[in-house]
């Protein structure tokens, strides 16, 4: 029984004259598998990140951090450090993150409504949702009174 590739099997291989060869890494390349949605395994991940809701305050609380600024605000030649806690929003969906900034305040601008801490980081103050002081007793005599 005879093969019907007899007649060929044993010519030698096809080389081009007008084209150099192929190196087996870009031979391999042309066959490798593609990314036919370019950017949708990214979208996936961006979809199921997870984002935090803003939490509003109550009278209360907000009384509180007003309380809390208004001592740093007399303390500001001391230099206290603090560390506050604040509402992040997120740049490409609803929602965000809460971050806790700790350093010293530079600066509360009242009419800004806006803490600027000396690294050069700005708060904005409707996004506190807490104030915490890190060496010293700036909020003793304030705490006592709660």
């Amino acid at each position: 029984m005879t093969n019907p590739y007899d007649d060929i099997i044993g010519l030698p291989h096809h080389r081009s004259a007008a084209r150099p060869a192929m190196s087996a890494h870009d031979r391999a390349a042309q066959f490798s598998p593609f990314a036919a949605l370019t950017g949708y395994e990214d979208a996936v991940a961006e979809t199921a990140r997870l984002t935090d809701r803003k939490i509003e305050l109550d009278e209360n609380s907000k009384s509180d951090l007003n309380e809390r600024l208004n001592i740093i605000q007399g303390t500001l030649n001391e230099q206290p450090e603090v560390s506050v806690t604040y509402f992040l929003p997120d740049k490409n969906k609803s929602g965000g993150k809460y971050v806790t900034a700790t350093g010293c305040v530079k600066k509360i601008d009242e009419y800004e409504h806006i803490v600027l801490m000396r690294d050069g980081r700005i708060i904005p103050v409707d996004d506190i949702i807490e104030i915490n002081e890190i060496n010293g007793k700036l909020f003793t005599s304030f705490e006592n009174l709660l």
